[in-house]
């Protein structure tokens, strides 16, 4: 939650590229900790770049939830905007638990309750926490990969009747910050497909909040129960055509992550049969970047075996089987460090894919458009799956 305030300036303080301080009077006090008096004015920050620079006798919108709470992290009101006189704002949260800043320093920094840090009633079962238990975690380039291996783990369990396992999504800072902006992982929680949504980083509005990766991966163990997890940046994808400027190099450090932690870390591969782009046709160089050269722990690498029907589908064919099978060679010894795995893609799992309650669309393109890439997540969740139940 945002505690906001609205002020004028009084006078301008200290600046430097991009930044002005600013002495702002407060529309209403803060609350006076139990020794002070009600703070009427403020030391605020203004982004000059973002809301050019305030002039005195100017009213301003402020976010001041960490001055609120007494906190370090962001001390300075930070300013939003102008503000309109006369319209009222939202009422301050009630004071509860939770002091992890997310989106720091921002003009719309939240703070949230980790559920690692001291106020949590999960703070005592992760402080020493150092394992996963071997559970599985998939690691995947792009957001729209979340339904498709979900998809492909339920599918797994009913094939061997199995109850579905309980999939815990841990969404990472590389695209959207806010959990809400996915429809697919609102979804896939209305449906029972996911059971927890933990948000990491600078990501926040996970049924989980979590400080890194790793926190959160523990989490969705010794929290939330998970049979398997999931890691792949919000929606959204960063890229510069280059080979290492994109958001979705992480993938290589979450597998570390699970590594690290005593878990089964699985790699599931981007891949496309309709990409224009040469370096996405067959194994997106993303993946191939992030996993050759990021991920230095060893993980199961799935590669998708077509059957017959499935690769005469449109956008697949023997050409691309043959180059994105060469591609992951790349990948797994002896020329690389990983294991690769292969999985079956039939016409069962395109139809598992076909009952997700989610549209799947990737780039633009969905399930009959691009079924390689769908069907590739679909292969490593089945992958996670069986491995969750050995």
């Amino acid at each position: 939650m945002i505690t906001w305030r609205t002020g004028t300036v009084v006078s301008r303080g200290r600046a430097w590229p991009g930044a002005q301080e600013l002495t702002v009077g407060l529309d209403t006090p803060l609350p006076a900790a139990s020794d002070a008096a009600p703070r009427t004015t403020v030391r605020a920050l203004a982004y000059t770049d973002l809301v050019a620079v305030p002039a005195p006798g100017d009213t301003l919108l402020l976010n001041v939830s960490a001055l609120a709470r007494g906190l370090g992290t962001g001390g300075y009101a930070l300013v939003v905007g102008p503000a309109t006189p006369g319209t009222p704002l939202p009422p301050d949260p009630a004071p509860g638990p939770g002091h992890l800043v997310k989106a720091r320093y921002t003009p719309l920094q939240a703070l949230v309750l980790g559920v690692d840090e001291q106020e949590s009633p999960h703070h005592d079962t992760l402080r020493d926490a150092d394992t996963l238990d071997a559970l599985p975690v998939v690691v995947a380039d792009l957001h729209s990969a979340l339904p498709a291996i979900v998809a492909g783990a339920r599918h797994a369990a009913a094939l061997a009747g199995r109850p579905a396992p309980r999939v815990a999504y841990v969404m990472t800072d590389g695209g959207a910050l806010p959990a809400a902006f996915s429809r697919t992982v609102a979804a896939l929680r209305e449906a029972g497909w996911v059971e927890t949504c933990v948000t990491v980083g600078q990501a926040f509005g996970g049924d989980l909040e979590a400080v890194t990766t790793h926190t959160g991966l523990l989490a969705a163990r010794h929290v939330a129960g998970a049979d398997l997890a999931v890691v792949a940046q919000g929606p959204g994808n960063l890229g510069t055509g280059t080979r290492w400027g994109y958001s979705g190099v992480a993938a290589g450090e979450a597998l570390n992550a699970a590594a690290a932690l005593g878990g089964r870390a699985v790699a599931s591969l981007r891949v496309s049969g309709a990409d224009p782009r040469d370096r996405h046709l067959g194994v997106s160089h993303h993946s191939l970047t992030a996993y050759g050269r990021v991920a230095l722990a060893p993980a199961d690498v799935v590669v998708p075996a077509p059957t017959p029907d499935v690769e005469a589908l449109p956008a697949w064919g023997p050409a691309l089987t043959a180059r994105l099978t060469a591609q992951a060679a790349t990948l797994a010894a002896p020329a690389g460090h990983h294991r690769r795995v292969d999985v079956t893609a039939d016409a069962a799992l395109l139809d598992a894919l076909r009952a997700t309650p989610v549209h799947l669309s990737t780039m633009g393109r969905g399930l009959d458009d691009d079924p390689a890439a769908f069907l590739t997540a679909a292969t490593a969740g089945v992958h996670a799956e069986e491995l969750a139940r050995t």
